[in-house]
C-alpha cells in the first residue's frame, strides 16, 4: 500500500466545500504515473451513492445513514493507500425529481393530506382507500401488488433527499477530490452511474428498478454496467446504505451471474466501508453471509488487495 498523499487531509471529509479537482488531478499526476491500461489484475472499486444527504449529518444529509461518514472516511483513505492498484472507480447516483412513487407527493388521504415521510403503503390499503394515488391509479396499485408478491420491502414513503441540481445528490467533496486523484494518477476515467429517476418504480439497486418498468428505456436490468463489471479480476464494493441500496444492488449480481461462480468469487465487500439503516442490521447481515456461502469475501479496509 502507498501513503495517503501529503494534500490529503482527513479531517476534511466531513465538511461541504467546492473540490480543488485540479490540485487533486496535478497531484495525483505528480505522486504516481502509471497508466490503469497496465494493470494486472485489473481492480474495480464500485461505490454505491456516497453522496451527502446520505453520509453527512442533518441538515446537510436529508436521509442520514448513521456511521456512513466514518465509512467514508475509511472508503477515501482506502482510495489513497491503493491507488497504485486500483484500475477504475465507478460511482452510482441516486437522483430524484419532485414526483416519484415512494415520495409524499404522490399519495394523498381522504382528506387530501398526504403521507408522512417513513410512513409504509400496502395494496390492501389503497384498496380499502386509506392512501390513493395522485396520479397514475392503474400502474400505483399494479406496483403495489408486484412489489408484494416478489417478497421485496413493502413501499416505504422516504422524506425528500437526493433531488436532482441540489448539493444532497453530489457525492461527498473529499471523495470527489479521491477519484480525480485517481484519475491524474492512473490516467484512468471514473464511470458515473445515475440512478433512481424513473417516477414510477424504486430504484434500490444500482442495476434496476425493484419493479420493472418496460415504458423507460432504462426500466429493467443494466446488463451492460454488469459485464463491464464483469471484466474486472477483482471488483471492490463500498458505499451506503448496507441494508438497502448496496444490498440489492448485491442481490442484482448475485441473480444475474448465479451460474458464473467464477465473477462472484471476484467480489470484495469493504465490511467497514458501509452501514444499515437502524433496524435492518439483523436481516441484512443474514443475507450477507448467504451471499459469503456463494464465494463473495468480506474485506477490511486495511487488509491487502487480493
Amino acid at each position: 500500500m502507498m501513503n495517503p498523499p501529503t494534500t490529503f487531509d482527513l479531517s476534511r471529509v466531513d465538511r461541504l466545500y467546492d473540490p480543488d479537482f485540479q490540485a487533486a488531478y496535478e497531484a495525483g499526476r505528480r505522486d504516481f504515473q502509471r497508466p490503469a491500461v497496465q494493470d494486472s489484475p485489473r481492480v474495480l472499486l464500485w461505490l454505491i451513492d456516497v453522496q451527502v444527504d446520505f453520509v453527512f449529518p442533518a441538515p446537510a444529509g436529508r436521509l442520514t445513514v448513521p456511521g456512513a461518514l466514518d465509512d467514508t472516511r475509511r472508503t477515501i483513505d482506502w482510495i489513497y493507500r491503493n491507488v497504485h492498484q486500483i484500475t477504475q472507480i465507478a460511482a452510482s447516483l441516486d437522483t430524484h425529481t419532485p414526483f416519484q412513487i415512494f415520495y409524499p407527493s404522490w399519495w394523498k388521504n381522504a382528506q387530501g393530506q398526504q403521507p408522512a415521510p417513513y410512513t409504509v403503503i400496502s395494496a390492501q390499503d389503497v384498496k380499502k382507500g386509506v392512501w390513493n394515488p395522485v396520479t397514475e391509479p392503474v400502474w400505483s396499485i399494479r406496483y403495489l401488488e408486484e412489489l408484494e408478491q416478489s417478497g421485496k420491502k413493502q413501499l416505504m414513503i422516504w422524506p425528500f433527499h437526493c433531488m436532482e441540481g441540489t448539493t444532497g445528490r453530489a457525492l461527498v467533496p473529499a471523495l470527489s477530490e479521491a477519484m480525480m486523484y485517481h484519475s491524474g494518477a492512473r490516467l484512468a476515467q471514473p464511470t458515473y452511474l445515475t440512478k433512481g429517476t424513473i417516477a414510477h418504480t424504486e430504484f434500490y439497486s444500482v442495476v434496476e428498478p425493484e419493479v420493472k418498468y418496460s415504458k423507460h428505456p432504462e426500466g429493467g436490468l443494466n446488463t451492460r454496467f454488469l459485464e463491464m463489471v464483469a471484466r474486472f479480476d477483482l471488483i471492490y464494493v463500498a458505499g451506503q446504505a448496507r441494508s438497502h441500496c448496496v444490498l440489492e444492488t448485491m442481490h442484482s449480481v448475485m441473480r444475474h451471474f448465479a451460474a458464473q461462480p467464477e465473477i462472484i468469487r471476484k467480489l470484495r465487500f469493504l465490511d467497514d466501508c458501509t452501514s444499515s439503516i437502524p433496524g435492518f442490521e439483523k436481516a441484512t447481515e443474514a443475507t450477507l453471509q448467504r451471499f459469503v456461502a456463494q464465494g463473495m469475501r468480506l474485506v477490511q479496509s486495511t487488509d491487502a488487495l487480493a
